[in-house]
């Protein structure tokens, strides 16, 4: 993941994953990772953590998923700008300090998911566009037919289907994170209108929850791709709306 929170990827055939792997790691370019090195210093190593591992859910070939620590090759020692080894050193000082011996996350994650969204910006002009069919503005177009049961704005906690258009798509997404690991413990819409939900995560320590939220994330936006709709994280993407 780079310093701005996308996560990144690079696939190797199975042969060449062998056991001095986990020891020697595999290099990458770390300059071209925004917020990280410079161009002259820009080799840098991942090092796969197995433990992490899980089925990508996704890809047409069966594919093992890893996520990384980040080392120096020179000095091999945890890069300090690697997020995951931010976090482990907040626990590591969390416990040395004695503030607690232990902590436990449990974010609310929310997100949207659209049929449409286009946006553009350049020298004449400058707009978003945001489409989704169970939208609250949506109660007068045609649709043939247009069925009705829009979620109002602000209104859509806990809304049943057929006002609940995403049900069955949560319901695919939270599946999936089962088998990738992930604990969770209900979905449900969420307050704004336009495909609003929530899927709820078992809390977990600083790590393990910071590795949780990446897959939740992955998950959420390639199933929602995989439908032909668009999955955002925004944290207002209506005007006039509940955020997430």
């Amino acid at each position: 993941m780079d310093f701005p929170g996308l996560w990144k990827h690079f696939t190797i055939p199975a042969s060449a994953l062998r056991e001095s792997t986990f020891e020697e790691g595999l290099g990458f370019d770390g300059a071209s990772m925004r917020g990280w090195q410079t161009i002259n210093e820009s080799d840098m190593v991942v090092m796969p953590v197995p433990e992490t591992a899980f089925l990508d859910p996704f890809a047409k070939d069966k594919t093992l998923v890893m996520i990384c620590n980040i080392q120096d090759p020179l000095t091999r020692e945890d890069y300090t700008r690697d997020p995951r080894n931010v976090a482990r050193k907040a626990t590591n000082y969390m416990k040395a300090s004695g503030i607690c011996d232990a902590a436990y996350f449990g974010p609310k994650i929310e997100f949207f998911v659209f049929d449409d969204i286009r946006f553009n910006q350049n020298e004449n002009s400058g707009y978003y566009f945001i489409e989704s069919s169970e939208g609250a503005w949506n109660t007068g177009r045609k649709e043939d037919p247009n069925l009705g049961h829009k979620i109002r704005y602000k209104e859509g906690y806990l809304h049943c289907p057929p006002s609940d258009s995403s049900h069955d798509l949560r319901s695919e997404m939270m599946l999936t994170m089962l088998d990738c690991g992930i604990e969770i413990e209900s979905h449900h819409h969420e307050g704004s209108t336009a495909g609003q939900g929530e899927i709820d995560i078992r809390f977990s320590t600083l790590v393990e929850m910071a590795d949780s939220v990446l897959k939740y994330k992955y998950i959420v936006k390639n199933v929602a791709r995989k439908h032909n709709k668009s999955a955002t994280f925004m944290p207002k993407p209506l005007f006039q709306d509940h955020g997430s």
